[in-house]
């Protein structure tokens, strides 16, 4: 089968490396790539925003199957010229792909099919939004309703923090995305990344994560798009699953069928697990970045036929099969990030590579063979171990390795299934 990995992020590479190893697999493209998905693909020269581009390109090298990794394609409606183009695509439609790209849709479809949430409501404009927080009080979530690169959600522990946020998302920090907030209740509990594959009828649930997303140690500074992950998350057990499966991702399949959108591709539920139980703060439609890694890093089996059964049907016979090792990465980003920093900063050396570790590129390039770091986060240092603990202290012992004097990292991924372990 001939394949284009449509991307360039850590979970791009991580999605490059786990499709190489399928015996389906007769060739891999990848458009716009990095140095690391090059290792697996012939990198396509195509503009990956210009939908028409990359359907010509899949004509002309006879490709059979596309697997589109950001969000970004599958909202500007990439997977749907294709289905039309009888090309077989993994990643939802535009219109069921607004699960992700407005907060607002989601919020509706949860209230109208009785899945559980935060309570909420939606603005359009700042002062009616203020009104209501004044009301509700802090703690309180903001949330610009579009895309906005994992950036537009503030928890406001204050009511000033939740004032600002609103006027932010106004004022134009998040572009388009801002043009509507949603204003949520604040859940506490314990936060995870649940994963699972449909087909617009059946889903085939995948792996747990737990994402760590704000900037520094001990969850501490703004919030970004990512540090670092790991797989499993032990909140998640097995009732938690089933419960999740059968309180959330069920009875969202069969709402966005009855409603004309019937949903393909990979859901991926940010969840609180609650006193009361698992609780949905949002949903992603592609695989999260980077919990991506860890979760490719899991996998037992051949993730090709996987995807293909969810873009084509069939996913009600599937299966998939886990290694019992956890996984952990860690994000080496640009110094300055989630703020403004430098640009093409070289990477002098990495560590070799075995079983037991691997680092996905998520913002590189190379400029005269000089490999530099083009992106805020720009490696994904990942490891297994028996336990949450080992695969840390791995992908910790091999960061340490890499030579890049403007990179930075958190020192404490997976604390909390550390704190667990060692109790």
């Amino acid at each position: 089968m001939k394949v284009l990995l449509i991307g360039s992020g850590g979970r791009e590479h991580a999605l490059a490396w786990k499709l190489a190893q399928s015996p389906l697999l007769t060739a891999l493209h990848a458009a716009p790539g990095n140095p690391g998905i090059a290792e697996h693909a012939t990198i396509a020269a195509i503009d990956t925003a210009d939908n028409e581009a990359v359907l010509s390109y899949c004509r002309q090298q006879a490709v059979d199957f596309v697997v589109i990794g950001p969000e970004a394609p599958l909202v500007a409606g990439l997977a749907d010229m294709l289905d039309d183009a009888g090309i077989a695509v993994f990643g939802p439609s535009a219109a069921a792909a607004r699960l992700e790209g407005s907060k607002g849709f989601t919020k509706d479809i949860c209230s109208r099919y009785g899945i559980p949430t935060g309570a909420y409501r939606r603005f359009t404009s700042a002062e009616p939004a203020k009104a209501y927080v004044r009301d509700q009080g802090a703690p309180i979530v903001v949330k610009a309703d579009g895309l906005a690169a994992g950036k537009g959600v503030t928890v406001a522990m204050t009511l000033d923090e939740a004032l600002d946020a609103i006027d932010s998302c106004f004022s134009g920090a998040f572009g388009d995305a801002g043009a509507e907030v949603v204003v949520e209740a604040y859940l506490d509990g314990e936060e995870a990344s649940f994963f699972c594959l449909c087909d617009g009828e059946a889903a085939l649930a995948l792996a747990s994560a737990q994402d760590h997303k704000r900037v520094g140690d001990g969850d501490t500074g703004p919030n970004t798009g990512g540090m670092g992950a790991y797989s499993p998350a032990p909140v998640m057990t097995k009732d938690m699953v089933e419960r999740t499966m059968r309180e959330i991702i069920e009875p969202t399949i069969r709402g966005m069928a009855e409603s004309g959108y019937p949903f393909k591709g990979v859901l991926f539920a940010g969840l609180m697990i609650t006193a009361k139980g698992p609780e949905l703060i949002e949903y992603n439609v592609r695989f999260g970045d980077p919990e991506c890694q860890v979760l490719m890093m899991r996998l037992e089996s051949d993730l090709l036929p996987l995807l293909y059964a969810s873009a084509t049907g069939g996913l009600a016979n599937a299966t998939a099969t886990w290694r019992d090792d956890a996984a952990l990465t860690v994000v080496m980003a640009s110094k300055g990030y989630p703020g403004p920093y430098t640009k093409n900063t070289p990477i002098l050396s990495l560590p070799g590579e075995d079983a037991g570790h691997k680092i996905f590129h998520a913002g590189t390039a190379l400029k005269d063979g000089q490999l530099v770091a083009t992106g805020g986060r720009v490696l994904n240092v990942t490891a297994t171990g028996p336990t949450v603990g080992a695969a840390k202290d791995a992908a910790y012992a091999a960061l340490d390795r890499v030579e890049w004097d403007n990179g930075f990292c958190r020192r404490d991924i997976g604390w909390q299934a550390v704190q667990r372990e060692t109790a």
